[in-house]
């Protein structure tokens, strides 16, 4: 009966085109509901889950990653990468690869990498012809 309150309530609520997020808090909520959890203890459950240090380094390396990029870093490295795979037949998807891997190995992190690199060759891929959905999934 506890699933069925919870999957049953999930799924109505994505038909009802709730977003998903919403639907499995909301879903989440109602299942403990269902089965008589006080809701104190999911709010502290949910507090606690939050209070992560690992959650903190994501923004922190999107953050770096857009200093790099307005700081110039990510432009240098995709000219230096454009200097050593830029000459072959679709080489701008190849410098992407390669400033990425460059930009990765210096960060740490593949979310700064794609903050970065990302904001400068995802225009410039389409300015030179290549569709946003391809130059985009070069970058990911």
């Amino acid at each position: 009966m506890d699933a069925v309150v919870l999957l049953g309530s999930f799924i109505v609520l994505i038909l009802l085109r709730v977003p998903v997020a919403y639907s499995l808090g909301l879903a989440t909520l109602a299942g403990a509901w269902g089965i008589d959890i006080p809701l104190h203890a999911v709010m502290i459950q949910i507090a606690g889950g939050l209070n992560k240090f690992s959650l903190l380094a994501i923004p922190f390396f999107v953050l770096a990653g857009a200093i790099m990029a307005e700081g110039g870093m990510a432009r240098r490295l995709v000219a230096f990468a454009g200097v050593l795979v830029g000459f072959v037949r679709g080489g701008l998807s190849l410098v992407n690869i390669t400033a990425s891997t460059f930009f990765v190995a210096i960060s740490g992190s593949s979310l700064a990498d794609t903050a970065s690199v990302g904001s400068v060759l995802i225009p410039e891929m389409e300015k030179k012809g290549y569709p946003r959905e391809f130059s985009t999934a070069v970058t990911i």
